[in-house]
């Protein structure tokens, strides 16, 4: 008898077929429909977890043809063995070298305007700064940068990067960064009124930051807006001890920080 292909769809309309990748930890892969790009970070039955650059998590079905790896489309399926270990990483997101010790201290520095600021960068970058050699200081405020920058005399190998709040084009903040930026001077910043608000809503469980009336002071505002006593400094400090990665944190001052540490390591 003659034998018949239950599939009547033409060959030249037919698929081509495309490989099976395990979704293995770690592996980047970009999801064919929204184009969401990330690393797998769990594969369950029927679904994979992607985790993108800022943090976000979206889950996907694991479809054949469902993602692109590289830029070809591929179809990932469930790992056969067990889950390679991840690399531990630091509180920024770098891979952690086990055992590394400090390196000598680069001449090269940044500064940080604002005590709170320089507590936050050392709580989520410090481990890739002593290993880079960088030193953080704390600047008083922006109005003593002009001096800072003359007394620091920055020159090609010993380049200075400084860290202000809430420069936006026309402030005062950005008028003073125009005076003193040089091949050897960055000067960049967040639009946050206050480091504060660089911490994201949801690692307090809060909705959003609240609105402080213009004229009040604005971590008094918060304070108070959010039922919390007037202590500023045990408010930070509670901030503070909610943030755990660099996941706690808006890409607004991410994309800084990783921009200044980058320009004093720069050979």
């Amino acid at each position: 008898m003659r034998s018949y292909n239950p599939d009547l769809t033409p060959p030249w309309k037919r698929s081509a077929p495309v490989p099976e990748v395990p979704a293995d930890r770690d592996l980047v892969v970009e999801e064919a429909t929204t184009g969401f790009c990330g690393a797998v970070i769990r594969c369950e039955a029927g679904t994979v977890t992607l985790e993108d650059r800022f943090g976000k998590h979206r889950v996907f079905p694991l479809e054949p043809r469902g993602f692109l790896l590289e830029g070809r489309p591929v179809t990932l399926v469930r790992p056969s063995g067990p889950a390679p270990s991840r690399p531990a990483r630091t509180a920024s997101g770098s891979i952690a070298v086990p055992g590394a010790r400090a390196r000598v201290a680069r001449a090269g520095r940044i500064y940080v305007e604002g005590r709170h600021d320089a507590e936050l960068v050392e709580r989520v970058w410090g481990d890739d700064l002593r290993i880079e050699g960088v030193v953080v200081e704390y600047l008083e405020g922006v109005d003593d940068l002009p001096a800072v920058v003359a007394e620091f005399a920055p020159a090609p190998d010993a380049r200075l990067g400084v860290l202000v709040d809430h420069l936006v084009t026309g402030s005062k903040e950005s008028r003073i960064a125009a005076q003193v930026s040089s091949p050897d001077v960055l000067v960049v910043g967040h639009p946050y009124i206050d480091i504060w608000q660089a911490v994201k809503p949801s690692a307090l469980g809060i909705p959003s930051w609240p609105t402080v009336p213009r004229g009040q002071d604005w971590k008094t505002g918060i304070c108070r807006a959010l039922g919390w006593p007037d202590n500023t400094g045990a408010a930070w400090q509670h901030i503070l001890s909610r943030v755990t990665s660099y996941k706690d944190l808006e890409p607004e001052l991410l994309g800084r920080v990783e921009e200044l540490i980058d320009f004093v390591t720069a050979p």
